[in-house]
């Protein structure tokens, strides 16, 4: 047996094994370690392709395995904590919202599979780790700042279902991998830059949470921008 092959799927199985601790934390009505459970999950879903291309034991089987590990922790676990943080008082318009964040994931990682070999340089869409961790990084960042959700009206469940279109939209996001097939404007750069510290700048009681939602709300932002320079281009 090659043990080279567990090391990339136990990290894969422990991008699982956060998402279940979030949504336990969550029931339990504790949204922080439930927030910090889907990060850790990121970082997980993060080393396992990283070692398998190491080890040089990546496989369809890890692909597939993946996915569906994905779907619970960025797909199923952020939008139980987003309605145990808010959406739970948004009757069927919450529960729709966690509804269709849920399917927004799953077809984005259906669809980043079957095209896996013909998108190259780019992501097409939100991934959707990024995409669950704006929903748990600004939770994260709410909570610790003691901020009311309801203080945003409408414009919570309403952002949420943006940053789930994000995620099937066929906005192009760079992959940094270096390939260069997806060139970042100046425009794009400066509103990043903008857009980061502005974050860091109001969040700053909370620091750490608050550098998380920069990076997350910026990138998602900025991918949106700077496919639209692109469109005039």
């Amino acid at each position: 047996m090659d043990y080279r092959r567990w090391i990339p799927n136990l990290c894969t199985s422990s991008n699982l094994v956060f998402g279940v601790c979030s949504m336990l934390s969550v029931s339990m009505g504790n949204l922080v370690w439930g927030s910090i459970f889907i990060l850790l999950a990121l970082v997980a879903d993060g080393l396992d392709g990283r070692t398998a291309r190491f080890f040089g034991v990546a496989s369809d089987f890890g692909k597939e395995m993946d996915s569906l590990c994905d779907l619970g922790s960025f797909g199923i676990a952020p939008g139980l904590l987003a309605w145990h943080f808010v959406l739970k008082d948004w009757g069927l318009l919450g529960v729709a919202t966690v509804i269709l964040f849920a399917i927004c994931g799953m077809w984005r990682l259906t669809r980043f599979n079957v095209n896996a070999s013909v998108v190259h340089g780019y992501f097409e869409g939100l991934a959707i780790p990024a995409g669950g961790n704006i929903v748990a990084m600004t939770t994260l960042l709410f909570v610790t700042l003691d901020v009311d959700p309801h203080a945003f009206g409408i414009w919570y469940p309403v952002i949420m279902l943006l940053v789930a279109y994000l995620m099937v939209s066929h906005v192009h996001y760079p992959n940094f991998k270096g390939d260069g097939a997806e060139p970042i404007y100046l425009v794009t750069k400066i509103f990043a830059l903008v857009m980061f510290l502005a974050i860091l700048y109001f969040g700053h009681a909370a620091i750490l949470p608050a550098l998380a939602v920069a990076v997350f709300c910026t990138y998602a932002a900025s991918g949106i921008l700077n496919s639209l320079i692109a469109l005039t281009r």
